[in-house]
C-alpha cells in the first residue's frame, strides 16, 4: 500500500520550512557562492554518478572515484546510491506505466515530484536490481546509512562558518548563515532533480518514438547539468552523452569528458549511429 509517512518525513518539509530564515540570517556573497557552489558539485554527483554511472553504467571509473561520487550525491540527502539506481533501473523497464513508481502520466504532478520519494513502499532497495554495485561493502553501508554524508556536510558548514566570522570577517558569513545556504541549496537539489520525474515526461519536444512520454526540455537541461534531454536518454539509455547533438547542452557530459582525459573516467559510451538517423 502507498503511504506517505508524514511524521517520518517531517525533517525533509522542515527544511523547506526553514528555508524561510533567510529574511532573518540575511545573504552574504560568499554565502550565496557556497549555495551554488554546493549545488553544482552536487548535481553533478546526482546526474553523472547516481544517474549515468549507477543506474545505467554508461562509463567506467575506479572503486575510489565511485565512491566519491557516491558519497558527494548522498550529501544532496536523496537517499542512498544503490537505492537511487536500483529505482530508477525499475522506472526504465515500465516507464509511463501502471507500474512505473513517479509516472505523471498514470498518477498526478504531486506523486511523480516528490510523493513517491517520501513514501513507505519503496524504502528498501531491490538490490538485486543493482549489480553488481551493490556487492561493494562500502556502498552497501553507505546506502544504509546515506545520511551520515549530509549531516557532516552541515557540520562541516557550522564549522567553517563559524571559523570565517572569527578570523575572516571580511568574508561577512557565520556558522548559521552558512548552514542556512547549504539547506537552501539542498532544497533547490531536491527540486531540480525531481523535474525530471515530474516534468520532463510531459513539457518539451520528442524527437523520438519511444514507449514513454518522454520529451526534451531547455529549462531542465540547464538546472540538472543535461539531464533535460530525457527524451534522447529514453531513447538510447546506455550513452553517458545525454545532449546528443553540439547545441544541446549538457553540462555533465563536459566535464566527464574533462575527466576521462586525465584518466579519472574511461570508456565513455558514445550515442549509437541510430539517433542519429532522424
Amino acid at each position: 500500500m502507498e503511504h506517505i509517512a508524514l511524521w517520518r518525513s517531517s525533517p525533509f518539509f522542515l527544511m523547506h520550512a526553514a528555508c524561510a530564515l533567510v529574511f532573518w540570517f540575511g545573504a552574504s556573497p560568499f554565502a550565496v557562492w557556497t549555495c551554488a557552489t554546493l549545488y553544482f558539485v552536487r548535481m553533478f554527483a546526482i546526474t553523472a554518478g547516481y544517474h549515468r554511472y549507477f543506474a545505467h553504467a554508461s562509463y567506467k571509473t575506479s572503486r575510489w572515484f565511485q565512491f566519491v561520487l557516491a558519497w558527494i550525491g548522498a550529501s544532496s540527502v536523496q537517499k542512498g546510491p544503490l537505492w537511487w539506481a536500483a529505482h530508477h533501473r525499475h522506472h526504465h523497464a515500465h516507464s509511463d506505466t501502471e507500474a512505473d513508481i513517479h509516472s505523471p502520466v498514470t498518477r498526478n504532478f504531486w506523486w511523480s515530484h516528490m510523493g513517491w520519494f517520501l513514501c513507505t513502499k519503496y524504502d528498501d532497495t531491490p538490490l538485486h536490481l543493482i549489480r553488481p554495485y551493490s556487492q561493494f561493502p562500502e556502498l552497501r553501508w553507505l546506502n544504509d546509512y546515506h545520511a551520515v554524508p549530509g549531516i557532516l556536510l552541515g557540520a562541516t558548514l557550522a564549522i567553517t562558518g563559524n571559523w570565517l566570522a572569527i578570523h575572516a570577517p571580511q568574508f561577512g558569513t557565520n556558522g548559521p548563515q552558512l548552514v542556512l545556504w547549504g539547506l537552501i541549496s539542498t532544497v533547490l537539489l531536491y527540486h531540480g532533480t525531481f523535474t525530471v520525474n515530474s516534468l520532463a515526461h510531459v513539457f518539451g519536444s520528442r524527437r523520438y518514438q519511444t514507449k514513454d512520454d518522454s520529451r526534451n526540455n531547455l529549462l531542465i537541461a540547464l538546472i540538472t547539468l543535461g539531464e533535460g534531454w530525457h527524451n534522447n536518454h529514453h531513447y538510447a539509455p546506455s550513452s553517458e552523452r545525454q545532449g546528443f547533438f553540439w547545441w544541446e547542452i549538457d553540462i555533465a557530459h563536459y566535464v566527464l569528458v574533462a575527466l576521462s582525459w586525465l584518466g579519472v573516467v574511461w570508456d565513455l559510451k558514445r550515442p549509437p549511429p541510430r539517433v542519429y538517423e532522424v
